[in-house]
């Protein structure tokens, strides 16, 4: 055994959570370095969704939006987030995309401060953020990091930042950038995808006025799962659904011809809830609730820094773009290399699943539910030997796919 995994398993040893690992299916011979883009498939996920397709829409069929309060699970499962971001339960809702919830909180935003016509954000930005606003009425403005204090000014009406780079995993301070955008006038959208059951986060603490944040990354609700809107409840009333959808009325089964929105953030509703892909949301989050953000943290940041140890060790010629600083960064390292999308095809060859984010970095996450300090050190030891044999050269390594 060598020293570096004498020490993974001395610290799994006394991790107060290692025993969560059990909750969830991972297959034997995998290291899963990637669930800041896709959670793992927790146990009770199977036998969820078994009791929603047998019992409840096989046996009870229509029935089942009463029975099995099917009607109720945005709501339901909006507040069970809700503790995760440092929220109220009648502040969040589960629901749509995170791409469909910034278009709907863009758009009331902008109702929300007439006269103001612009949505300040960081170039790089998660893609989806940026092509929301540019299909919407606003002005987009982007400034740099060290620039967007400055650039906050009488015609911005929100600023929109994602909390945690999707690439380097640096850290926004939102309490100083909420400050900052109420000082000038502006709302703040915190965009939570890679933050929700990673990072500490403190919504109502910070005085944030909306965010979204994603349900199939940390919170382990599967492909595709729902996502989650924030709306701090000082807002509920002038909050206008630019998506006036059935769902989103005050009583969507009087079926008026005229729109009449529902009570606070439930008219942030458009469409008839995905059953299925909620079932499978709600077992993830319930999950992750029932340990509870405090030893997620402090795993997440053991882990990280244990691995950055270890690379900065054994793989010196990579170079990370991570903040230093755990508190400063997500539940992820990201390094650079010229060669990153070969380099992370060959460590998934070997069974090391980590991603890569174009142009040249090589990320890996950690999901402090079910990673442990084990996988992090056969994930080093695989690079180092894929980086000292030049295995990674293969032109098999080199074909881009669909997806990276």
């Amino acid at each position: 055994m060598s020293a570096l995994m004498d020490q993974a398993r001395t610290l799994d040893a006394a991790d107060p959570i290692s025993g969560a690992r059990e909750l969830f299916d991972l297959p034997e011979g995998v290291v899963y370095l990637d669930g800041n883009s896709l959670g793992a498939l927790p146990k009770a996920t199977r036998k969820q969704l078994a009791q929603v397709v047998d019992a409840e829409w096989g046996r009870d069929l229509i029935r089942s939006w009463n029975t099995a309060d099917w009607i109720g699970m945005p709501q339901r499962i909006g507040g069970k987030i809700a503790p995760l971001i440092g929220a109220h339960a009648n502040e969040v809702i589960a629901c749509d995309s995170v791409s469909v919830n910034l278009s709907k909180l863009i758009g009331a935003a902008l109702a929300m401060r007439p006269g103001r016509t612009v949505v300040l954000s960081e170039p790089g930005n998660f893609p989806t953020d940026l092509y929301m606003v540019q299909g919407s009425s606003a002005e987009q403005r982007l400034a740099a990091r060290d620039k967007i204090i400055e650039a906050l000014d009488e015609d911005v009406a929100l600023l929109m930042l994602t909390h945690v780079h999707y690439k380097t995993g640096e850290m926004f301070d939102m309490v100083a950038l909420t400050k900052a955008a109420h000082d000038a006038g502006a709302l703040v959208l915190w965009d939570l995808s890679h933050s929700g059951g990673a990072v500490p986060v403190d919504l109502n603490g910070a005085g944030a006025d909306l965010a979204v944040g994603c349900g199939y990354k940390y919170l382990n609700g599967g492909p595709g799962a729902p996502a989650y809107a924030f709306v701090a409840k000082r807002h509920h009333e002038a909050l206008q659904n630019p998506i006036s959808g059935w769902m989103g009325h005050a009583a969507p089964f009087a079926f008026s011809d005229e729109y009449a929105p529902a009570p606070g953030v439930s008219r942030l509703l458009a469409g008839t809830p995905p059953v299925l892909a909620m079932a499978a949301l709600e077992c993830g989050v319930e999950l992750m609730a029932d340990i509870g953000m405090g030893p997620l943290v402090a795993k997440s940041r053991a882990l990280s820094e244990f691995f950055r140890a270890a690379m900065s060790e054994h793989c010196p010629e990579l170079v990370c773009v991570s903040p230093v600083d755990p508190a400063a960064r997500g539940s992820q390292l990201s390094y650079r290399h010229e060669e990153a999308y070969a380099l992370c095809q060959a460590l998934i060859a070997r069974g090391v699943i980590g991603d890569f984010r174009d142009p040249d970095i090589l990320r890996f996450g950690f999901a402090p539910v079910y990673v442990r300090f084990e996988d992090g050190a056969l994930a080093v030891e695989a690079l180092a030997e894929i980086l000292a044999s030049g295995e990674w050269e293969r032109e098999e390594f080199r074909q881009r796919a669909a997806v990276t």
